[in-house]
Order: C-alpha cells, then sequence, then structure tokens
C-alpha cells in the first residue's frame, strides 16, 4: 500500500472513499476496470491518509445532517484497515457530529467497529449493506477469495439484527453457469429473510464485464473453469452486459420471494431509504438535553 494527501473526501452525494484499490481479490470486480484510471496496481492499495481531516471539516460546514455513503468503490474493511483504523477514526466523527452512515463491505472485520454503528444508529440512522453473491461455500472461495464467506457475512447479518442494525443486501453479480441456478439463488434469499434484511438491491441475473475486468475475469476462469472462458467468448463477445440464460426465470423467483416475506425489492426504493436522514431522531436526541 501507498499513502496519499487527497483534497477532498465527501462526493456530490456525500459518498466516501478512504481507500483506492482492493485486497479481496473477487474475480469479478468492475473496479478494475480501465475505465477508473488506475495509476497503480489494483492490489498496491492507495490510502487517503488525511480522510479524518478532511471529514471532520466536511461535517463541521454542513448546513443539514446527512447520511454518509461508503464503498462505492472499496470496501472499508479490507485487510489494511486492521492496521489503519481510518474506517474506525471517520466513523468516530460520524457519531460525534450527529450524522448518519450507510456502509458496505464483505467483511466480518466490520464487527470490530459495532459499538459505533449502534451508537450511531441509536442518534440517527446506521444500515450495513453486504454483498451476497454464491451460496456454496467453496465454490464462493473461488469467485471471492480473500473475504469472509457467505455464510459468515449471513452472520454478521444476523448480528446487526440483533442489534438493531437495519441491513441490506447486494444480490450481485450471478455469474452464468457459475452461480446462476435457482439453488443458489434459494440459499442467498433463504438467508437475507433469516436475517431479517430491510431490501436486497440486484439489477438482473448476469454481470458486466469491460477493459481491465474483463481480462481479469477470464484469467480467473482458465485457472477455475477450463472450457468456460472459450464459452464466454463464443457467446457474449465484447459485451459489457453479461446477462444469464435463466434471467427471467431467475428474476421472477427472486420477486416472488421478496414479496412472500416482506422484503423490499426495488432498488429506487432501497437507494432512496439509504439515503433518506430521520431528522426526528435528531430532534428526540436534543431534546433530552
Amino acid at each position: 500500500m501507498h499513502f496519499v494527501e487527497t483534497k477532498g473526501i465527501l462526493s456530490s452525494h456525500n459518498g466516501m472513499n478512504l481507500y483506492r484499490g482492493c485486497t479481496h481479490g473477487c474475480i469479478y470486480c468492475d473496479s478494475r476496470s480501465a475505465c477508473y484510471q488506475f495509476s497503480h496496481d489494483f492490489e498496491d492499495i492507495e490510502v487517503k491518509q488525511n480522510a479524518p481531516e478532511l471529514l471532520e471539516r466536511a461535517l463541521r460546514s454542513k448546513r443539514k445532517k446527512c447520511m454518509i455513503g461508503t464503498g462505492a468503490m472499496c470496501d472499508s474493511y479490507m485487510h489494511c484497515e486492521e492496521q489503519l483504523k481510518l474506517t474506525r477514526r471517520c466513523l468516530k466523527l460520524i457519531d460525534t457530529y450527529g450524522y448518519g452512515i450507510a456502509i458496505q463491505t464483505k467483511s466480518d472485520r466490520i464487527l470490530r467497529d459495532l459499538d459505533l454503528l449502534v451508537n450511531i444508529n441509536r442518534k440517527a440512522k446506521c444500515v450495513v449493506q453486504m454483498t451476497l453473491t454464491t451460496y456454496d461455500e467453496e465454490l464462493c472461495r473461488i469467485v471471492e477469495p480473500h473475504v469472509s464467506t457467505s455464510r459468515r457475512r449471513f452472520e454478521v447479518l444476523q448480528i446487526m439484527k440483533k442489534n438493531g442494525i437495519p441491513t441490506v443486501v447486494w444480490l450481485s453479480p450471478i455469474l452464468p453457469y457459475i452461480n446462476d441456478t435457482q439453488e443458489n439463488l434459494q440459499g442467498i434469499l433463504e438467508y437475507c429473510a433469516q436475517a431479517g434484511v430491510y431490501g436486497i438491491i440486484c439489477f438482473g441475473m448476469g454481470l458486466t464485464l469491460r477493459q481491465g475486468n474483463r481480462e481479469y475475469f477470464y484469467a480467473a476462469l482458465d485457472r477455475h473453469f477450463p472450457g468456460l472462458h472459450e464459452k464466454y467468448r463464443s457467446k457474449y463477445g465484447y459485451a459489457y452486459e453479461i446477462p444469464s440464460d435463466r434471467s427471467k426465470e431467475l428474476m421472477r423467483y427472486f420477486h416472488a420471494f421478496c414479496a412472500q416475506h416482506g422484503i423490499v425489492s426495488d432498488h429506487e426504493r432501497i437507494f432512496a431509504y439509504l439515503r433518506e436522514f430521520p431528522e426526528n431522531r435528531v430532534y428526540e436526541q436534543l431534546s433530552l438535553f
């Protein structure tokens, strides 16, 4: 990893990426795409070392409380977070200044900061988002090799539920000929139902490939799924959208399951929920003083 001083930390929509790059090794990662113009190896993590100072300045200057989002381009709980604790420092600031947090990860390292997440949720709002793609544990270790398995992420979702923290699952991507089965989808959805998630974000059954992540993905297919690279090339060529042949039937099953279990599946509604800051809870807290 290497360290940089950055000029700003919050996007126009209050999103925050403390790191750039990733060490999780997921074979499908879109963030590897050439369009993001990485000037360093993807696994050589760029650390925005002045992020806490910039965040505090931004939070102090805002006229209105809001939700702060993380995880759009990197995971807040990569391996380096154990040592650097940038995420924890920023969560402390969000807690201190009374903002909300919508945080996304694939790692059980988030449990280290459960105390702060609970406190933020008590005073404002905290939503934990987890990605689930592969129910089978052995397959998960191939597709997402350096991160908590789906079973462990399910356990994290359960812990959040026990602590009153709402959760959202990203069901993406579903890889044609690898995990695009009803058995895989059913396993993941049952995890979601048992964990009482608020909603599941799913844009369809498939994945996207473009220059950069396409080459990495195909190299992984060559290592772990011999012959599948050629099948992808023949069927999809250089297409950006790679839909599963089973997409329609799997999406029907997905929506029916969510409706049956009271899980929100409209991604626009979920995004609105992630952005919504509960003003009334702030007023309740102020009234205590």
